[in-house]
Protein backbone atom coordinates (compact mmCIF):
# COMPACT_ATOMS: atom_id res chain seq x y z
CA UNK A 1 0.00 0.00 0.00
CA UNK A 2 1.44 3.35 -1.09
CA UNK A 3 0.11 6.88 -1.22
CA UNK A 4 0.24 8.54 -4.64
CA UNK A 5 2.14 11.82 -4.21
CA UNK A 6 0.35 14.26 -6.49
CA UNK A 7 2.86 17.08 -5.95
CA UNK A 8 5.80 15.00 -7.13
CA UNK A 9 5.40 14.31 -10.86
CA UNK A 10 5.60 17.90 -12.09
CA UNK A 11 6.56 21.13 -10.35
CA UNK A 12 3.33 22.72 -11.58
CA UNK A 13 1.34 20.21 -9.51
CA UNK A 14 2.51 22.00 -6.35
CA UNK A 15 0.35 24.95 -7.45
CA UNK A 16 -2.81 22.87 -7.00
CA UNK A 17 -4.46 23.12 -3.60
CA UNK A 18 -7.45 20.73 -3.90
CA UNK A 19 -7.62 17.01 -4.60
CA UNK A 20 -9.93 14.00 -4.42
CA UNK A 21 -8.91 11.05 -2.27
CA UNK A 22 -10.16 7.94 -0.51
CA UNK A 23 -9.32 6.75 3.00
CA UNK A 24 -7.17 3.59 2.86
CA UNK A 25 -6.51 3.05 6.56
CA UNK A 26 -7.08 4.64 9.95
CA UNK A 27 -4.95 4.42 13.09
CA UNK A 28 -6.72 6.59 15.66
CA UNK A 29 -6.07 10.15 14.43
CA UNK A 30 -3.72 9.13 11.58
CA UNK A 31 -5.28 8.75 8.14
CA UNK A 32 -3.67 7.15 5.10
CA UNK A 33 -5.17 8.30 1.79
CA UNK A 34 -4.79 6.69 -1.63
CA UNK A 35 -3.46 10.00 -3.04
CA UNK A 36 -2.41 13.33 -1.57
CA UNK A 37 -1.17 16.84 -2.29
CA UNK A 38 0.00 17.25 1.31
CA UNK A 39 3.79 17.30 1.51
CA UNK A 40 5.08 15.23 4.46
CA UNK A 41 7.98 16.24 6.69
CA UNK A 42 11.21 15.34 4.89
CA UNK A 43 14.30 16.54 3.09
CA UNK A 44 14.54 19.48 5.47
CA UNK A 45 11.12 20.77 4.40
CA UNK A 46 8.25 21.13 6.84
CA UNK A 47 4.87 19.53 6.20
CA UNK A 48 1.84 21.17 4.61
CA UNK A 49 -1.21 22.18 6.62
CA UNK A 50 -4.84 22.35 5.51
CA UNK A 51 -8.09 20.52 5.96
CA UNK A 52 -10.19 17.64 4.62
CA UNK A 53 -13.74 18.18 3.38
CA UNK A 54 -15.76 15.15 4.45
CA UNK A 55 -19.39 14.08 4.87
CA UNK A 56 -18.91 14.85 8.58
CA UNK A 57 -17.61 18.38 8.08
CA UNK A 58 -14.16 19.88 7.65
CA UNK A 59 -11.30 18.17 9.49
CA UNK A 60 -8.05 20.01 10.16
CA UNK A 61 -4.77 18.39 9.09
CA UNK A 62 -2.18 19.24 11.76
CA UNK A 63 0.83 17.16 10.70
CA UNK A 64 1.89 14.98 7.76
CA UNK A 65 4.49 12.21 8.02
CA UNK A 66 5.78 9.25 6.04
CA UNK A 67 7.55 8.32 2.82
CA UNK A 68 5.76 5.66 0.77
CA UNK A 69 2.77 5.60 3.11
CA UNK A 70 1.74 9.15 4.04
CA UNK A 71 -0.07 9.63 7.37
CA UNK A 72 -2.27 12.71 7.78
CA UNK A 73 -2.65 13.60 11.44
CA UNK A 74 -6.11 14.98 12.25
CA UNK A 75 -8.07 15.77 15.40
CA UNK A 76 -9.66 13.00 17.45
CA UNK A 77 -13.32 12.19 16.87
CA UNK A 78 -13.14 12.59 13.09
CA UNK A 79 -15.79 9.84 12.38
CA UNK A 80 -14.15 8.77 9.12
CA UNK A 81 -14.11 5.13 7.99
CA UNK A 82 -11.97 3.20 5.51
CA UNK A 83 -13.35 3.75 2.02
CA UNK A 84 -14.75 7.22 2.70
CA UNK A 85 -14.15 9.77 -0.04
CA UNK A 86 -13.08 13.34 0.66
CA UNK A 87 -11.58 16.50 -0.81
CA UNK A 88 -8.24 17.69 0.56
CA UNK A 89 -7.42 21.40 0.78
CA UNK A 90 -3.90 22.79 1.15
CA UNK A 91 -3.00 25.95 3.10
CA UNK A 92 -1.68 27.87 0.07
CA UNK A 93 0.16 30.61 1.92
CA UNK A 94 2.27 28.10 3.86
CA UNK A 95 2.76 25.83 0.82
CA UNK A 96 3.85 28.68 -1.42
CA UNK A 97 6.26 30.02 1.19
CA UNK A 98 7.86 26.57 1.37
CA UNK A 99 8.09 26.42 -2.44
CA UNK A 100 9.87 29.79 -2.62
CA UNK A 101 12.11 29.04 0.37
CA UNK A 102 13.15 25.63 -0.94
CA UNK A 103 14.03 26.92 -4.40
CA UNK A 104 15.99 29.76 -2.77
CA UNK A 105 17.93 27.14 -0.80
CA UNK A 106 18.84 25.25 -3.98
CA UNK A 107 19.93 28.51 -5.62
CA UNK A 108 22.17 29.61 -2.75
CA UNK A 109 23.63 26.14 -2.29
CA UNK A 110 24.56 25.99 -5.97
CA UNK A 111 26.03 29.49 -5.96
CA UNK A 112 27.99 28.93 -2.75
CA UNK A 113 29.54 25.80 -4.25
CA UNK A 114 30.69 27.78 -7.30
CA UNK A 115 31.78 30.98 -5.54
CA UNK A 116 33.55 29.49 -2.51
CA UNK A 117 35.62 26.65 -3.97
CA UNK A 118 33.25 23.74 -3.62
CA UNK A 119 31.78 24.18 -0.12
CA UNK A 120 29.04 21.62 0.46
CA UNK A 121 25.51 21.94 1.74
CA UNK A 122 25.34 19.50 4.64
CA UNK A 123 21.91 20.37 6.00
CA UNK A 124 18.91 22.61 5.56
CA UNK A 125 15.59 23.38 7.22
CA UNK A 126 12.73 24.97 5.29
CA UNK A 127 10.14 27.03 7.21
CA UNK A 128 7.43 29.42 6.01
CA UNK A 129 8.90 32.58 7.60
CA UNK A 130 12.64 31.84 7.48
CA UNK A 131 14.95 28.99 6.53
CA UNK A 132 18.53 27.88 7.10
CA UNK A 133 21.39 26.15 5.30
CA UNK A 134 24.44 24.46 6.82
CA UNK A 135 27.68 24.71 4.79
CA UNK A 136 31.01 22.90 5.20
CA UNK A 137 33.93 23.60 5.16
CA UNK A 138 33.68 27.37 5.43
CA UNK A 139 34.12 30.36 7.72
CA UNK A 140 31.93 33.13 6.37
CA UNK A 141 32.77 36.79 6.83
CA UNK A 142 30.38 39.61 5.99
CA UNK A 143 31.90 40.20 2.56
CA UNK A 144 31.34 36.55 1.63
CA UNK A 145 27.72 36.68 2.80
CA UNK A 146 27.19 39.89 0.82
CA UNK A 147 28.68 38.25 -2.27
CA UNK A 148 26.38 35.22 -1.90
CA UNK A 149 23.19 37.23 -1.40
CA UNK A 150 24.13 39.62 -4.22
CA UNK A 151 24.71 36.76 -6.66
CA UNK A 152 21.42 35.14 -5.66
CA UNK A 153 19.40 38.35 -5.90
CA UNK A 154 20.86 39.12 -9.30
CA UNK A 155 19.25 35.90 -10.54
CA UNK A 156 15.93 36.28 -8.71
CA UNK A 157 15.27 39.50 -10.62
CA UNK A 158 15.34 37.47 -13.84
CA UNK A 159 12.83 35.06 -15.33
CA UNK A 160 14.74 31.77 -15.04
CA UNK A 161 12.82 28.53 -15.30
CA UNK A 162 12.87 25.74 -12.73
CA UNK A 163 12.10 22.23 -13.95
CA UNK A 164 12.25 18.63 -12.82
CA UNK A 165 12.97 15.30 -14.44
CA UNK A 166 13.97 11.73 -13.61
CA UNK A 167 17.66 10.87 -14.03
CA UNK A 168 19.86 7.97 -13.07
CA UNK A 169 23.06 8.36 -11.06
CA UNK A 170 25.39 8.39 -14.07
CA UNK A 171 23.36 11.11 -15.79
CA UNK A 172 23.41 13.29 -12.67
CA UNK A 173 27.13 12.77 -12.07
CA UNK A 174 27.89 13.72 -15.69
CA UNK A 175 26.26 17.13 -15.13
CA UNK A 176 27.15 17.97 -11.53
CA UNK A 177 30.02 17.01 -9.21
CA UNK A 178 29.03 14.25 -6.80
CA UNK A 179 30.00 16.30 -3.76
CA UNK A 180 27.60 19.07 -4.87
CA UNK A 181 24.59 16.78 -5.19
CA UNK A 182 25.46 14.68 -2.09
CA UNK A 183 24.91 11.54 -4.13
CA UNK A 184 27.12 9.60 -1.73
CA UNK A 185 24.50 10.11 1.01
CA UNK A 186 21.74 8.43 -1.01
CA UNK A 187 21.26 4.65 -0.75
CA UNK A 188 22.96 2.89 -3.68
CA UNK A 189 19.78 0.85 -4.15
CA UNK A 190 18.10 4.02 -5.44
CA UNK A 191 18.91 4.13 -9.15
CA UNK A 192 16.54 6.73 -10.58
CA UNK A 193 16.04 10.07 -8.86
CA UNK A 194 13.84 13.12 -9.24
CA UNK A 195 16.09 16.09 -9.89
CA UNK A 196 15.23 19.78 -9.74
CA UNK A 197 17.06 21.95 -12.27
CA UNK A 198 17.42 25.73 -12.17
CA UNK A 199 17.99 27.29 -15.58
CA UNK A 200 20.79 25.88 -17.69
CA UNK A 201 22.30 23.92 -14.81
CA UNK A 202 22.68 26.92 -12.49
CA UNK A 203 21.83 24.17 -10.04
CA UNK A 204 20.83 20.53 -10.38
CA UNK A 205 20.03 18.50 -7.30
CA UNK A 206 18.03 15.36 -6.39
CA UNK A 207 15.01 16.54 -4.42
CA UNK A 208 11.45 15.42 -3.65
CA UNK A 209 10.34 18.81 -2.31
CA UNK A 210 7.91 21.38 -3.69
CA UNK A 211 9.33 24.22 -5.79
CA UNK A 212 8.37 27.25 -7.84
CA UNK A 213 8.43 27.36 -11.64
CA UNK A 214 10.45 30.58 -12.05
CA UNK A 215 13.19 32.26 -9.99
CA UNK A 216 11.40 35.60 -10.29
CA UNK A 217 8.81 34.26 -7.82
CA UNK A 218 11.38 34.18 -4.99
CA UNK A 219 11.77 37.90 -4.40
CA UNK A 220 14.59 39.44 -2.36
CA UNK A 221 16.75 37.02 -0.35
CA UNK A 222 18.15 38.50 2.88
CA UNK A 223 20.69 36.63 5.01
CA UNK A 224 19.71 37.47 8.59
CA UNK A 225 22.04 35.29 10.63
CA UNK A 226 25.24 33.26 10.79
CA UNK A 227 26.15 30.63 13.40
CA UNK A 228 29.03 28.21 13.85
CA UNK A 229 27.99 24.56 14.13
CA UNK A 230 31.51 23.23 14.77
CA UNK A 231 34.04 21.27 12.68
CA UNK A 232 34.10 23.82 9.88
CA UNK A 233 30.33 23.98 9.53
CA UNK A 234 28.48 27.29 9.51
CA UNK A 235 24.73 27.86 9.39
CA UNK A 236 23.18 30.81 7.63
CA UNK A 237 19.57 31.86 8.15
CA UNK A 238 17.64 33.75 5.49
CA UNK A 239 14.23 35.24 4.82
CA UNK A 240 12.43 36.33 1.69
CA UNK A 241 10.77 39.57 0.66
CA UNK A 242 7.56 39.69 -1.34
CA UNK A 243 7.61 37.77 -4.64
CA UNK A 244 8.23 39.88 -7.72
CA UNK A 245 4.92 38.85 -9.23
CA UNK A 246 1.59 37.70 -7.84
CA UNK A 247 0.92 34.00 -8.18
CA UNK A 248 -2.46 32.43 -7.47
CA UNK A 249 -3.03 28.71 -6.88
CA UNK A 250 -4.79 26.39 -9.30
CA UNK A 251 -8.19 25.87 -7.69
CA UNK A 252 -9.17 22.93 -9.88
CA UNK A 253 -9.48 19.56 -8.17
CA UNK A 254 -6.66 17.27 -9.22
Amino acid sequence: MKTEKLYLDEIKNAYYTRFNAKVLSINENKLVLDRTLFYPQGGGQNWDLGYLQTAYGNIEVTEVRGRDIIEHHVSDGHQLSVGDELIGNIDWERRYSHMRMHTAQHLMSGLAYEIFDGIRTVGNQIHATHSRIDFNPVSFNQEMLDDLSSAANNLTTQSIKVSNSIMNRDEINSLMPEDRTNMNLLPKSVKDLRVVVIGENIDLCPCAGTHILDLSEIGQITIIGKKSKGKGTQRITYELGKPNKTITPNLDII
